[in-house]
């Protein structure tokens, strides 16, 4: 007996009126409002997911990417139709765009398996979209493929190039300090995003757009290619194309993010110095192909591979240099021994054939050769000890090298409104020496763990000079921040982890080489604190996706994804 045909194009997905005849009438019918002939509805269908949104400045061309990945799944035969899913922007999201990312995954993740597509193309760029749109196509199970908007250009103020949000940071940082005033930092922000695109630094968006690349769910060169030139639209349209082969393979998002895929792309994160939210990102898209990711492995490589990219905040470069120098190729050849070459990609190819089909390199000066790093080990190091039972991390290449061991005082912020009321008080109790220690800024703690991990320095110690201190937290860091910032502490304070014992005037000791964060507070007095513990509540938390974020969110180690989205654990985990 033959195998029944698996439905294609208009035929799959049918609505059910108990008549699928008439769902297909029905279907085909309604479509043909738009325009299209029965020949055209013959042709294998791609949908595109359009993030296009007058709030998401990072997605200001994503028209014009559509445009052009509808020409080329026209060109190879296919029929393109784009659809509006969630879309988040960094600053514009609040209380923060970590809070909206799995809405976003469950939103794509629907409407790729609702709707009729025989593969998909995902439009992605800042922050969080990227990571949503992984995570909703590895859940679908449909082919798919990767375009981001791309980084947007530099821009100069008095003269100087600029780069956001880096040097957002940095000059927020000197009016805070009183050494620009506030015309001057107005005139600052008419210059920091001078077009459209993603922050031009090794951001998130910068970070997860080359991690993307090494997985093998973009077509090469994709990564670094500026929003605004021409080849950004040539990428696109080669995409388009390649849906359509894709869907003709059949070619799944399984068959290409596997756990060694993984490893590539976290081997990715470590030699580019990127951002940190890379890691809690990239974790979530694996564990919803059941792949755990082994952070004491992923600690062990970054021993073996140091920060090569010479890019802001850890260098001092631009996307569009890295661009221009090859964009993820040279990064790719220059850790490629380190690399699982083996890999499929969304061409078809593995990635080893990938990285040896790629132009030769022409000497540029972005990517740093191994024998001269930027920084010689990777950029991420995983912490442990008695304040971080579960983990924590830092961003050493991007911290001030005297501070990676430290023993400092404790000054304590409960949360994010008493850091707002007091971190500026001229009669905050502070030394440079002193920990600055956020509680209640994790997954469920803030909630949705927003980037405050960089604590600004306190205006008075900023006026002084203080241009970094130990700061500790539950919470995320933008990529491109920069200091002596522990991240992702985990258990987080609302989950009475020891962060959230923490008092004021306790001794912590972060020894970054060792790989410790050690709360220096005995037990007897650790337990006598959490028998008064008191969970934090939030206004509203009884309804609505507020509810249904603080139920299920995980930890930051599993990738602050909800837990009923991830299948059971299998065992499987990152090389």
């Amino acid at each position: 007996m033959s195998e029944k045909k698996k439905p294609t194009g208009m035929e799959q997905g049918l609505v059910n009126y108990g008549d699928a005849g008439f769902s297909l009438f029905l279907r085909k019918a309604f479509i043909k409002a738009m325009g299209y002939s029965d020949d055209a509805l013959s042709k294998p269908i791609v949908g595109i997911v359009n993030t296009y949104s007058g709030y998401n400045a990072c997605h200001r061309t994503v028209p014009d990417l559509v445009e052009a990945i509808r020409r080329g799944v026209m060109m190879a035969g296919g029929i393109a139709v784009d659809f509006p899913v969630v879309s988040i922007h960094e600053s514009f999201s609040a209380p923060t765009s970590m809070f909206l990312r799995n809405l976003m995954a469950i939103d794509t993740e629907e409407l790729v398996r609702a709707q009729p597509m025989d593969s998909v193309v995902l439009i992605g760029g800042c922050d969080k979209t990227v990571p949503a749109l992984l995570m909703g196509a590895a859940s679908a199970g449909r082919p798919a493929i990767l375009e981001v908007t791309g980084p947007m250009m530099t821009g100069f103020f008095k003269g100087e190039r600029l780069g956001a949000c880096t040097d957002c940071r940095r000059m927020w940082g000197m009016h805070r300090a009183g050494e620009l005033d506030a015309e001057e930092i107005a005139a600052a922000g008419d210059k920091l995003m001078p077009t459209a695109g993603t922050c031009m630094v090794m951001g998130t968006a910068s970070t997860m757009a080359l991690m993307s690349e090494a997985l093998g769910m973009m077509l090469p060169g994709g990564a670094a290619i500026p929003a605004v030139h021409a080849d950004r639209l040539r990428h696109a349209e080669a995409t388009g194309a390649r849906a359509v082969g894709m869907a003709k393979e059949g070619l799944t998002p399984d068959k290409i993010m596997t756990k060694e895929a993984f490893a590539n792309a976290f081997k990715m994160l470590l030699a580019t110095g990127g951002s940190t939210n890379g890691l809690v990102h990239m974790t979530a898209v694996a564990g919803r192909l059941g792949i755990e990711v082994d952070l004491d492995a992923l600690d062990a490589l970054s021993d073996e591979i140091p920060v090569l990219v010479d890019l802001k905040p850890s260098g001092q470069h631009y996307m569009e240099d890295l661009n221009n120098a090859g964009g993820a190729t040279p990064i790719l050849r220059e850790i490629r021994e380190n690399l699982a070459l083996d890999c499929m990609t969304v061409t078809g190819r593995t990635l080893g054939e990938e990285i040896d089909s790629a132009p030769a390199d022409w000497g540029q000066q972005v990517v740093r050769p191994r024998s001269n790093p930027i920084y010689p080990k990777g950029g991420i190091a995983v912490l442990k000890g008695s304040l971080a039972p579960n983990g924590a991390i830092i961003k050493q290449s991007a911290a001030a090298q005297h501070l990676l061991k430290h023993e400092g005082r404790a000054v304590v912020f409960e949360n994010l409104e008493d850091l707002a009321e007091r971190l500026d008080d001229p009669n905050l109790d502070v030394n440079p020496d002193d920990v600055l220690v956020l509680k209640n800024a994790g997954p469920k703690g803030a909630p949705g763990m927003p980037e405050s991990g960089y604590i600004p320095i306190p205006k008075k110690l900023a006026q002084a000079g203080v241009k970094d201190m130990l700061r500790i937290s539950d919470a995320r860091m933008s990529g491109t921040a920069f200091g002596a910032i522990v991240l992702h502490i985990s258990p987080e304070a609302a989950e009475c982890g020891p962060l959230g014992l923490v008092e004021t005037g306790d001794r912590i000791l972060l020894d970054v080489e060792a790989r410790r964060l050690d709360l220096m507070v005995d037990d007897q007095e650790l337990e006598k604190r959490r028998r008064a513990w008191q969970p934090v509540q939030h206004k509203g938390q009884d309804r609505g996706y507020l509810k249904l974020y603080l139920d299920e969110v995980t930890q930051a180690e599993e990738g602050t994804d909800f837990r009923f989205l991830m299948p059971a654990k299998s065992g499987v985990k990152t090389p």
